[in-house]
């Protein structure tokens, strides 16, 4: 149903309702103060900051290296496309030239993050409507693409995965073979869990014209991401300012009309078969050579040649504790994250970090339009609105 709007009226009498920042409906800290006439909500108020780990300034005081960890804790859903947009803005302010392998190596890892990310959230929303089945299905599946990260950089959540110049091993035939096996198996699992949701009666009655916003309006807010192009507008990164070979690859935008909860989590699911198709592309057509830049003033040498090889450790030593020369420099880089546009704005005076430092996260700014969008409505649409927005604490902090 379409928001209701109620005025708000001195007169009367309403309840206050504290929604967070620990209540397990909000999947995340953060509060929402909502002023209720009964079921419906008047006014609403989000407060955001309560993890408040000030990573910004934390950056702004490491070398660059020391930094991947601290993207990790952003999206922490789809972690490694945080690390490898940092590594891009970093490189294009040294203005490094990569490799085409690297480039597709880093296409597969961050679509197969978007997959895993998206998994979450739309699961989520089927758990807010009651329906907790398909969440305990999909998750296996966000285990194997774990899997395949593991045996890309032994990590798994917070992977801290890659390097400024390349990534820091080659995927090995367990990580090709793991990626192919996933390619294969995951239609089929996924068709399933479409089959349960997309045109579940139960699922479209409480999604279906539930806390809509228009392209305007999305627009003045700075939508980006599946939230923005629900409501109809074909904005991605990865095309209008295309990175890592993307131009390379074969894949259409899905877009929404409504702009609704249902469009919203329509758009992700459409945009993970789009995933699979890049990732196949971009697996099938893996370049040969090499999987870094021959940088070795920023690239980590291995690690077998640090241990046996005294000026493979000071390089290691001099890169690490950002002993290296940085030009001085201001650039911004962007890629399409699983919930928009992330985005670095990163200032070097030439010294050993960053004189300053910004990270764009797109749900510090889309999170800035939910008491709008949830005005007129009831709680429960609120809850499933949250989830449909996949509105991640990690990203609300500065």
């Amino acid at each position: 149903m379409e928001n209701t709007l109620t005025e708000f009226d001195p007169s009367t009498e309403y309840t206050k309702l504290n929604l967070g920042p620990t209540h397990p409906a909000t999947h995340g800290i953060f509060q929402n103060i909502l002023t209720m006439d009964g079921e419906i909500i008047v006014e609403a108020e989000q407060t955001v900051g309560y993890i408040h780990r000030a990573f910004e300034k934390i950056a702004e005081h490491r070398p660059f290296y020391q930094i991947t960890p601290l993207t990790d804790r952003l999206n922490y859903c789809s972690s490694p496309i945080n690390n490898m947009g940092w590594h891009m803005t970093v490189e294009k302010l040294l203005g490094l030239e990569l490799p085409k392998r690297v480039d597709y190596m880093r296409v597969i890892i961050m679509e197969l993050a978007r997959i895993s990310d998206h998994l979450v959230c739309n699961s989520v929303i089927g758990v807010d409507t009651g329906a907790l089945t398909g969440f305990t299905y999909v998750f296996q599946w966000r285990e194997k693409i774990y899997d395949i990260f593991e045996e890309i950089c032994g990590a798994r959540l917070t992977t801290n995965i890659g390097r400024i110049g390349g990534l820091e091993r080659d995927f090995s035939p367990a990580c090709i073979q793991k990626i192919r096996d996933f390619i294969k198996d995951f239609p089929a699992a996924f068709t399933e869990f479409t089959n349960l949701l997309e045109r579940n009666r139960i699922f479209m009655d409480r999604t279906v014209g539930v806390c809509p916003i228009n392209t305007e309006r999305a627009l003045h807010y700075g939508f980006t991401g599946p939230n923005l192009r629900a409501t109809g507008l074909d904005y991605d990164v990865r095309v209008m300012n295309p990175y890592s070979s993307y131009q390379d690859f074969d894949f259409t935008i899905p877009v929404g009309i409504s702009g609704d909860t249902y469009d919203r989590f329509m758009v992700r699911q459409q945009e993970m078969w789009e995933s699979l198709k890049i990732i196949t592309q971009a697996l099938e057509n893996l370049p040969a050579g090499k999987f870094y830049a021959e940088v070795p003033e920023f690239y980590l040498p291995p690690k077998d040649d640090v241990y046996n090889n005294m000026e493979a450790l000071i390089w290691h030593f001099k890169i690490v504790m950002g002993e290296s020369e940085v030009p001085k420099g201001e650039v911004y880089h962007s890629v399409e994250g699983g919930n928009g546009e992330l985005g670095f704005y990163l200032v070097s005076d030439g010294g050993r970090s960053a004189y300053r430092l910004h990270f764009r996260r797109p749900c510090f700014i889309y999170y800035q339009g939910y008491p709008e969008m949830i005005k007129g409505t009831t709680l429960s649409d609120a809850i499933v609105t949250m989830s449909s927005m996949n509105v991640i604490a990690g990203e609300l902090d500065a």
